[in-house]
Formats: C-alpha cells, sequence, structure tokens
C-alpha cells in the first residue's frame, strides 16, 4: 500500500520534529544541571574514564544533529546520525544491565526517572522511527530508487555494527582505565555497604584493638589497660583490664593489638613488647630494650613490624622485631623511599594481612603504598587512585629544639587504611574528580583495591555523625566497623566487596 506523498511528508517531519524535541531539550537539560550531568557520567561503568570529554561532547552532538534535521537538504544525513546515536545509546544501556559489574540507580539525563528496561524500550522506538523516517525521505519504494534498494539496510546495519563494536571497545578501554591506570575517577556501586548498628561509647578515646572470633576489641588511650569486647551487633559489651607482670614500667604510648587467643602491649617509647593470652588478659614481657618505635604492627604471633628513625640518617626506616625464644632485630632500609626530609614524607599507616601473609604500608601525603611479604621483602609498590604523587609539605627547621616541624598545614591523601583478606581499603583526603563537594561534607570516603590483582575496584560513603567525621575503621569477613565520634558503627558488606573477598578465599 502506497501512501500519499501529503502523509508521508507529515509522517517525516513529525519524526523529525520528534527528534528535534527530543534533542535540544536532552542537550538543555544536560547544560543547565551539567555539574550534576557531570557526576553522574563520573559514576557510569562504561564512560567514567572519559567524563570530562562525553559531558561536552553528548550535548554538542545532540544540538548539531537538531540543527541538521531542520534543513531540508541535511535531513538525510542528520536521520543517520540521530539513528547511530540512539544505537550507541541502546548498546550502553544494554552493556550495562548485562556486562557492568555493577547498574547505577538510574540512567541519569532527562529520563533518569525511569528504569534500565523502561530506558531501553524508549530508546529502541527511536530508533524504529528513525528507520521509517529513513526510508520515507529516500523514496524507497519509488522505481528510481530500486536500483539502491539495498543501500539503507546495507548502511543501517554497518552503522549498527561500528556503533556497538564502539561502545564495547569503549566499556573494555573504560574498564582497564579505571582499575588499573585511573586518573582520579572514583566508582560507587549503588549499593556496596549498608548500615547495620550503632551504638554509644560515650567517649571519643577509643581505638580498634583487633578482632576476632566474633569479636571486635576496643583500645582505650585514656585507659591504657582497658580492653571492651563488643559482639558483632554491637549489643553485648563487657570490659577486660590487662594485668602487667612488671609494674616498674613506665609506659608512655602504650597500643594494644589483640589477635585470639593472643593479645600484645606494645609501647615504643620504653620500648617493650607484653604478650598474653585473652582468657585472663594477663601480660608476659617478651623483650624490652629493643630499638623505639613510633608505630607497630603484628605480622605473626611472634614478630612485629615497626617504624622508628634511624640513628644512621635521622630518616623513618621500617624493620622487623622477632622475639620466639632470642630477639632478632632487622631493618629494611630500602622500602620507605624520601621525597622532601625522609620524616615527614614518608609518615603512614601499616597494615597486615593475616590471610595473605602480606603487609601494607600507605603513604599519608603522596599516592603510594608498598606491599611485602611478612618478613618485609618487597612484593610490589602500588599507587592509590590520587594523582599527587609528591608530598606536598612545608617543613621547618627548629634550631633551639633541633627539631623538624611542619610550618603549613599538611595535604593530607591518605587519612588512614585497614586491611582484611586481599583487600586494601583507604580511608581518603581528597575528593575525586566529577563527585559531589556536598558529599565531603557529610560523608567519609573509603576506597577499595585489590592488594593480590593490583587494582582499584570501588568506593563507599561512612556517613557523619552529628557533624563528626569517622577517625578509624576495621573490616571483618562480613562487616565494617567505624569508631564516628562517641560512636561505633557497624556496616554490613554487600555482594561485590564478599565476591571478592570469595574470590580469593576460593583460591587458597
Amino acid at each position: 500500500m502506497k501512501l500519499p506523498a501529503t502523509t508521508k511528508s507529515i509522517i517525516l517531519n513529525s519524526i523529525c520534529y520528534l527528534y528535534v524535541l527530543l534533542f535540544v531539550y536532552a542537550a538543555v537539560s544536560k547544560v543547565l544541571d551539567f555539574d550534576n550531568f557531570q557526576v553522574q557520567l563520573g559514576q557510569s561503568p562504561l564512560l567514567s574514564a572519559f567524563a570530562g570529554l562525553t559531558s561536552w561532547g553528548i550535548p554538542a552532538i545532540e544540538l548539531f544533529i537538531s540543527i541538521f534535521l531542520v534543513i531540508p537538504c541535511f535531513r538525510s544525513v542528520a536521520l543517520y546520525a540521530a539513528y547511530s546515536l540512539m544505537v550507541l545509546f541502546t548498546a550502553y544501556i544494554f552493556i550495562v544491565l548485562n556486562y557492568s559489574s555493577f547498574v547505577p540507580c538510574s540512567c541519569g539525563g532527562i529520563l533518569e526517572k525511569l528504569g534500565w528496561s523502561e530506558h531501553l524500550v524508549f530508546n529502541i522506538f527511536f530508533i524504529i522511527i528513525a528507520v521509517i523516517a529513513l526510508f520515507i525521505s529516500s523514496g524507497y519504494n519509488t522505481v528510481e530508487r530500486k536500483s539502491r534498494r539495498y543501500f539503507i539496510p546495507t548502511t543501517l546495519l554497518t552503522l549498527s555494527i561500528i556503533c556497538i563494536g564502539f561502545m564495547t571497545l569503549l566499556f573494555i578501554t573504560s574498564e582497564d582505565i579505571v582499575h588499573h591506570r585511573n586518573n582520579f575517577v572514583r566508582r560507587f556501586p549503588p549499593v556496596s555497604v549498608r548500615k547495620a548498628y550503632q551504638a554509644d561509647l560515650k567517649y571519643n578515646s577509643y581505638y580498634f584493638a583487633g578482632e576476632g572470633d566474633g569479636k571486635i576489641y576496643l583500645g582505650n588511650n585514656t585507659a591504657p589497660a582497658q580492653v571492651v569486647a563488643l559482639d558483632t551487633a554491637l549489643q553485648n559489651k563487657k570490659t577486660h583490664y590487662i594485668f602487667i607482670d612488671d609494674n616498674k614500667i613506665k609506659f608512655n604510648a602504650v597500643q594494644v593489638r589483640v589477635f585470639p587467643p593472643n593479645f600484645y602491649v606494645l609501647d615504643g617509647t620504653v620500648p617493650c613488647i607484653f604478650k598474653g593470652k585473652i582468657v585472663d588478659w594477663k601480660a608476659t614481657l617478651q623483650i624490652q630494650g629493643t630499638p623505639h618505635f613510633s608505630i607497630a604492627e603484628l605480622v605473626d604471633s611472634n614478630v612485629v613490624a615497626f617504624r622508628k628513625i634511624s640513628n644512621q640518617n635521622g630518616e623513618n626506616i621500617l624493620g622487623t622485631i622477632s622475639f620466639d625464644g632470642k630477639t632478632v632485630v632487622k631493618y629494611h632500609s630500602e622500602l620507605l623511599q624520601k621525597q622532601i626530609d625522609g620524616v615527614f614524607d614518608t609518615d603512614g599507616t601499616m597494615q597486615y594481612s593475616r590471610e595473605l601473609k602480606k603487609f601494607v604500608y600507605l603513604y599519608y601525603y603522596r599516592n603510594q603504598f608498598i606491599v611485602t611479604d611478612n618478613r618485609l621483602k618487597l612484593s610490589y609498590r602500588g599507587k592509590t587512585i590520587d594523582t599527587t604523587s609528591k608530598a606536598r609539605l612545608k617543613i621547618a627547621w627548629v634550631k633551639k629544639r633541633k627539631e623538624k616541624k611542619l610550618s603549613a598545614p599538611p595535604f593530607i591523601v591518605n587519612r588512614t587504611s585497614c586491611v582484611h583478606n586481599n583487600l586494601l581499603f583507604v580511608n581518603s583526603g581528597l575528593p575525586g574528580r566529577y563527585e559531589s563537594l556536598e558529599m565531603w561534607k557529610q560523608a567519609s570516603i573509603i576506597d577499595v583495591y585489590s592488594i593480590e590483582s593490583q587494582y582499584y575496584l570501588m568506593s563507599f560513603y561512612i556517613y557523619n555523625i552529628e557533624g563528626k567525621g569517622m577517625s578509624s575503621f576495621i573490616v571483618t569477613d562480613t562487616h565494617l566497623f567505624a569508631l564516628i565520634g562517641n560512636a561505633i558503627v557497624s556496616y554490613s558488606l554487600e555482594k561485590e566487596i564478599k565476591e571478592e573477598m570469595k574470590v580469593h578465599n576460593n583460591l587458597k
């Protein structure tokens, strides 16, 4: 059945103007809410690595196509372009739904209230009407066009293959960049952790001493001999008191570490190390008079990794103390890399994965961390997704006291960290690209890295309580526990994080 020319013209014009309405409205909406649009692209599982380019490119292309659609001599070309753009959008949604590591809450843009499936149907509808418009505009049924009857189908098929291939390549490239060569674009899956429990500790002087056997252990800076044990639901609380067999030692900076069935009392200013069993909380002296240390971490039942100021050059150095029968001290001067003074610029946190037998040292003021085995033999040097590779510090020498001091507030890249199983959790100090600065006033950001695979995995928020941010945290197989002001909060780990841990557990 042949349609009258007038009817064809009405249908063609209607389709073209419908596309113009869609693209102009979409482009203007993106430009008017540009910051939010960039944030949405930054969280896209396909486009996050290219959010800067695509945030400007998409509305510009939509406007150009709209202009050409209303110019008769360019209408056919514009319809092919409109068709291609809708195929790209459709391929994007299909890949997100079927192959992405996570599915964002919405597609974003003017149709963000639609679900992903509804958005897919919407796009397919516009693809179909673009095909109809192309056949009408070409006079496909006329005798003089019959020699070119395969031109439109062939062109549309070719464009579809190119667009789908391009989007697939974009997905593969973006995944590689985000995980291995990240340009400081964070990925926030919709639900990676979920707040579970909260309890009031009354004081903010607590710190995490350890975890195990279904309990969380807290030390107390103002009551060094006190250890609080909590169940994972934060409902049952029991306070223990450590008994020291040598009361002549004058402690100054006590830190308690609990690794069931043992616990340890460390003080690098004395220096000394005590060890005991949590069944009676009685600590016996293991070693005294070892090198002074500023921070330390258990890497075995009778081995402690530590950091101290070197007697030779006055810079930070890492080492281990073994106290199984006899005391053995080993230094590893090759690990910490000096950038400015060797003290402030190498400051950081140390963590240990008992499952991997890996030690991790994370710098505070640069985007780097060190991974070693349990005897501090270097495995590799890793990078966080921040781009600050050199510490930004102003250091002054105080002659009267003969000591170095920071002469300006430091530029903190990584605040604190935790290692559990094969994952490194980093409380970042800096917002990434395309992130809402408003969220940084409301929450702390945790970045997650795979120690074994050496890639960035994802990020998530730990929300403030009464305007106070997280001071420290610890991670178990199922939960993240955070100290926020006077409160302790637990967040349940959701599917994606657990699956990353499960991958490692299956390989052991």
